[in-house]
């Protein structure tokens, strides 16, 4: 029931540490995966460099998950190669300085510095963080989704612990991933007629090169913020992105064939504790 051999899945974002732990692992199980990155030559060459790690063939396909246009002539290409899509893994996101604040909580004190607080926000990184997370989430599957409504097939998103439970600094970013949430439980009934089932993963926190900073120092020591992470995660550690595997896996096969609508956290009971 958990086989996903000789399912094509197309995964978004392809060149970040998630979806690219994600492809290898895919792979591996005699998946066919094709890899989807705006930048051509790497999509490319991440592809290669993955199929070397695998063992077995994997595709880039070039496209902005936020062209329409590009996605559809990336659709074809997947079509050519290896078939319709069979699952979708939206996994590009990500954010931008303007989405973020410099403090945790407004205090009195910071009247004089309104630039670190939620006044110091601008209006294009807002737009720029729901843009990458929430259309380039819709769009995809707006494209792929039409190769599934003949045959069926699964849809699974990259949502996020922010999305849960707002997180200090990053407020652009948090209503983006719930947006994700949402989207993914509307979808769930849009489709549920059409045999396309739509779940979403949320990672709890996982050291990659853009959070490091955050959460070690120089001397690879936890900061404060990356220190209160861990205080607040039952399980007292950090993930590996190897970790999310199986539970793609399962939204991937027909193991979950009764699943849809739902949101699965990945992160050692981050979202089940209160704090106390």
């Amino acid at each position: 029931m958990f086989d996903i051999n000789g399912k094509n899945i197309v995964v978004t974002g392809g060149a970040g540490a998630i979806a690219s732990s994600l492809i290898v692992d895919l792979s591996k199980l005699g998946a066919k995966v094709a890899l989807i990155d705006y930048k051509k030559e790497r999509a490319n060459s991440h592809a290669e460099m993955l199929s070397s790690k695998s063992g077995n063939e994997i595709i880039g396909l070039h496209a902005n998950v936020l062209d329409k246009e590009q996605l559809a002539e990336a659709a074809t290409e997947l079509e050519k190669t290896f078939g319709k899509a069979d699952v979708l893994i939206n996994a590009a996101g990500g954010n931008h300085p303007g989405g973020l604040t410099k403090v945790e909580t407004m205090k009195a004190t910071d009247i004089e510095n309104l630039e670190n607080t939620f006044f110091g926000l601008t209006e294009e990184g807002f737009k720029h963080v729901f843009d990458l997370n929430l259309m380039g989430t819709v769009l995809p599957t707006n494209v792929f989704a039409r190769h599934m409504l003949e045959k069926g097939g699964s849809i699974i998103n990259l949502s996020s612990m922010a999305a849960f439970k707002p997180l200090t600094k990053v407020s652009a970013y948090s209503a983006a991933k719930a947006s994700i949430n949402n989207f993914t439980e509307w979808l769930a009934v849009h489709f549920g007629g059409m045999g396309i089932r739509v779940n979403a993963v949320a990672p709890g926190f996982f050291v990659g090169k853009q959070n490091r900073a955050l959460l070690y120092d120089e001397n690879d020591v936890l900061t404060p913020r990356g220190q209160k992470i861990i205080d607040n995660t039952p399980m007292g550690r950090f993930g590996v992105v190897e970790e999310l595997t199986g539970t793609v896996v399962y939204l991937a096969s027909e193991s979950s064939k009764f699943v849809t609508g739902v949101i699965i956290p990945v992160d050692g009971g981050f979202n089940a504790f209160s704090g106390v």
